[in-house]
């Protein structure tokens, strides 16, 4: 496949400029980390020393100077590209790179690091703690429907369904090896690889549980009291709220908290779950393709999710915030803020009794803008289309 991702022009110029920066990619698994890597060695053409650290047991700190020392090596009169893929992985990883990238800048070195990771905890810890002011970060996103489209020729019934991992969208004609391409080779490989193996999980059947749950209910409010009563061996609300964060940070599952402007969120609040890819649901649901679109009620969860796992996986970064809104019986399904800037969003799928709460919500809050997603609003195709960030320009 020739499709390239918006962000690899901008790594390869980030790599050749003249006062360069590590240059970090974080994202989930199999959305083309290492293929974006692979175009931009070609684009580049420089010598390459490629490496990934996902193995069953972590590798030492020494690896990463194995690497690095690999890489000069292959130095004659240029640059050579270093791709070191899952580096968080790896312990005391920043550290090691602090060291050698600020020996490499010394020296006026050949090596330009390219570092590829799926944890975004793990990574973002690294980052802030050894690296600050030598990195610049890129963020891969689960694909758009926009990129599904042009990659695959989906409509967006099929995106919504199928959602966004390339890899899977070989297989996605035969529902059946989909559905355990997706259940074996992504969400078990994440939750055991990249969320069990590198974090402390007392309960690890309690995580898969809490996954699943959330796979089962996309888009909707579940008090913790509820969710401790579906689970098994479900210890307290704090521990759920934790593994809720851990899910997140594996671009798997969010809970999304309440807003509430101008006050302290509670963190206890009753969260919202989505899932970031609707591959996930899906893969763990019984229903096929064709059965999900005749359900009304399950397609407007569908819809629903997929508009919020596009804002969440767009507007990323400290100055944005996804929520949603509720007051009683009122309720808005996302409220994105931006600085001072607040928008509700409501979607329309076009099922039947969903009691929207846009006029309470602009009552509470007046300055709010407002956005209405689906039927009598803004199309479907249309907002997701189109890059999340440009609907709260």
């Amino acid at each position: 496949m020739n499709f390239e991702r918006p962000a690899v022009s901008e790594i390869e110029k980030g790599l050749a400029s003249k006062l360069p920066l590590i240059q970090v990619v974080v994202g989930p698994r199999q959305v083309g980390k290492s293929t974006a890597a692979d175009q931009i060695l070609n684009r580049l053409n420089w010598p390459s020393q490629s490496a990934s650290a996902d193995s069953a047991l972590p590798h030492p700190p020494e690896w990463i100077e194995t690497q690095w020392q690999l890489a000069r090596m292959l130095a004659k009169t240029g640059n050579v590209l270093l791709v070191l893929d899952e580096i968080q992985k790896v312990r005391g990883w920043s550290e090691v790179v602090k060291r050698l990238w600020d020996e490499e800048r010394a020296r006026k070195g050949p090596v330009r690091p390219l570092l590829l990771g799926s944890s975004a905890l793990l990574l973002q810890r690294g980052l802030t703690e050894s690296l600050s002011g030598r990195f610049f970060l890129h963020r891969f996103t689960h694909w758009t429907w926009g990129e599904c489209r042009e990659a695959f020729g989906w409509t967006l019934n099929q995106w919504i369904y199928f959602g966004g991992y390339p890899g899977a969208a070989a297989v996605a004609e035969d529902e059946t090896q989909w559905k355990r391409y997706v259940s074996d080779s992504l969400i078990e490989t994440v939750l055991s690889r990249d969320v069990l193996q590198l974090q402390t999980v007392n309960k690890p059947a309690l995580l898969r549980h809490l996954f699943a749950l959330a796979a089962t209910f996309p888009s909707q409010i579940l008090s913790y009291t509820k969710m401790l009563g579906q689970l098994q061996d479900a210890g307290n609300t704090t521990t759920l709220a934790h593994y809720l964060t851990l899910l997140e940070s594996a671009f798997l599952a969010s809970g999304l908290e309440l807003f509430s402007q101008g006050k302290v969120r509670k963190r206890g609040s009753s969260p919202k779950l989505i899932l970031w890819n609707n591959a996930l649901i899906n893969a763990t649901s019984l229903r096929s393709f064709s059965e999900a679109q005749r359900d009304g009620t399950w397609w407007g969860r569908l819809v629903e999710n997929a508009a919020g796992a596009h804002l969440l996986n767009e507007l990323q970064g400290p100055q944005w915030s996804v929520t949603y809104w509720r007051d009683g019986d009122a309720d808005v399904d996302f409220v994105v803020s931006h600085g001072k800037d607040v928008w509700g969003v409501e979607v329309k799928s076009g099922r039947g009794g969903k009691q929207g709460g846009i006029e309470a919500f602009r009552k509470e809050y007046p300055k709010a803008k407002v956005w209405i997603i689906g039927a009598g609003g803004v199309k479907l195709e249309e907002f997701f289309a189109r890059p999340a960030q440009d609907w709260f320009s």
